[in-house]
């Protein structure tokens, strides 16, 4: 199973967060100093990523690959707070990337991953893990934030 986490992790967010950014940054001329602000962010979201790809191991046993899905629903470590830390951090990543190299066509690039996860979560994953894990997907919606803030079930009307 390592194995397979090791090729979900360099095809998924490896591809999004790392190689394309690195060919848009190949295409202009690079800033005279790199912003110290866009690399802490960048560090912060490769270490948030790593820590959501070891609890989709660990926890639960798979991996963030559409092919090889944990078999357990992760609640635990950062998904304690939000229900998309991976995504979360991979936009940490990219914002990483466009304040470092002062980058509007990385923030752009940003501005429409991000957009797409918010539709492939919205669209995609919530109703299938609301099928998959029933009750289960259920309270841990209640309990955390699609992204940031208080959950639905716990605001005020």
């Amino acid at each position: 199973m390592f194995l397979r986490a090791l090729l979900a992790f360099l095809a998924l967010p490896g591809i999004v967060a790392f190689l394309v950014p690195a060919l848009i940054v190949a295409r202009y001329p690079a800033p005279s100093r790199i912003s110290v602000l866009g690399v802490v962010i960048w560090t912060v979201g490769v270490g948030v990523l790593l820590s959501c790809v070891w609890s989709f191991y660990t926890t639960g046993k798979g991996t963030l690959a559409p092919w090889s899905p944990p078999s357990h629903l992760v609640s635990v470590g950062l998904y304690r707070y939000t229900r998309n830390p991976m995504y979360v951090g991979v936009l940490l990543i990219l914002a990483g990337w466009a304040i470092s190299y002062r980058s509007r066509a990385l923030a752009a690039y940003a501005a429409i991953v991000g957009l797409a996860f918010h539709l492939r979560v919205v669209y995609g994953e919530e109703p299938w893990l609301a099928r998959k894990y029933g009750a289960e997907w259920q309270a841990y919606r209640d309990r955390v934030p699609r992204w940031f803030g208080q959950p639905q079930a716990t605001r005020r009307p």
